[in-house]
């Protein structure tokens, strides 16, 4: 009866030890499918954030000094490229103070001093002798890029220059009429303000010049604008007091 018994439970044993082989077998097969899909997953790229631009969407910058060097070569090519780039230094100033827009004023050089004024040169930056873009085009007869800042930018009256002076005097002084019928026109431009010296535009254009045809044509243009003939000088003395004084008959006839 023993020996029949045991004959019994050895295919038994037998059974056993081959499931448990085919599961020993089995979890080897998972455990490596498992792993490749784990390394799939990480060697996967990562997705691109939008809200973090890759390098080559970053704006290029210009290096400092590059825009006032292809104003003051005046490169209009180079200009509008560098400004199509960045506007960072639309403003930088040389060693004088000057910006670009003043450079490209000074050399009437008119579509620079435009394209720059379209990208937001500021016109009213001043240099280190209070020269600013729009003091210096009202004082020096840059009439087309005068009448493109009154149009396009917003002057500053309350800027003078070193003389205490707004756009207007110098004007009215160096004899641009053209520029003295275009501030008196755009209106903004205060008609009787007076300087360091208590001159007013009236006064400087009878009393600083000669009288001649040109300054008779400013005076009038003044006087038909409002200009006040009362007003005095640091030296007590009015536009008609000059006249009368220097003997400017034609200047005088106007004032009295």
């Amino acid at each position: 009866m023993k020996s029949y018994s045991i004959l019994w439970l050895f295919p038994t044993l037998l059974v056993f030890a081959g499931c448990a082989d085919h599961s020993s077998q089995s979890n080897g097969t998972n455990t490596s499918t498992n792993s490749i899909v784990l390394d799939s997953t990480t060697s996967a790229p990562l997705p691109t954030n939008p809200n973090h631009p890759s390098k080559e969407e970053t704006p290029m910058s210009i290096a400092p000094g590059r825009l006032l060097q292809a104003v003051s070569a005046e490169d209009l090519n180079l200009v509008q490229t560098l400004l199509e780039q960045s506007t960072a230094m639309i403003d930088e100033q040389n060693e004088k103070g000057e910006s670009p827009l003043l450079i490209a004023v000074h050399h009437n050089m008119i579509d620079i001093a435009k394209i720059l004024v379209d990208h937001g040169a500021n016109i009213n930056l001043q240099d280190h002798i209070q020269d600013s873009p729009y003091l210096y085009a009202g004082a020096q007869g840059k009439t087309e890029i005068l009448a493109y800042m009154l149009e396009n930018s917003e002057p500053d009256q309350s800027i003078v220059n070193r003389f205490g002076g707004n756009a207007l005097i110098p004007a009215a002084e160096k004899g641009h009429l053209a520029n003295v019928k275009l501030l008196l026109t755009d209106g903004r431009v205060d008609i009787d303000h007076q300087n360091h010296y208590g001159y007013t535009a009236l006064i400087e254009a009878v009393a600083l010049r000669d009288g001649s045809k040109i300054y008779q044509d400013i005076v009038r243009e003044l006087l038909a604008h409002g200009a006040n003939k009362e007003l005095r000088d640091n030296q007590g003395k009015t536009a008609e007091d000059y006249a009368r004084e220097l003997g400017y008959d034609q200047l005088l006839s106007q004032l009295t």
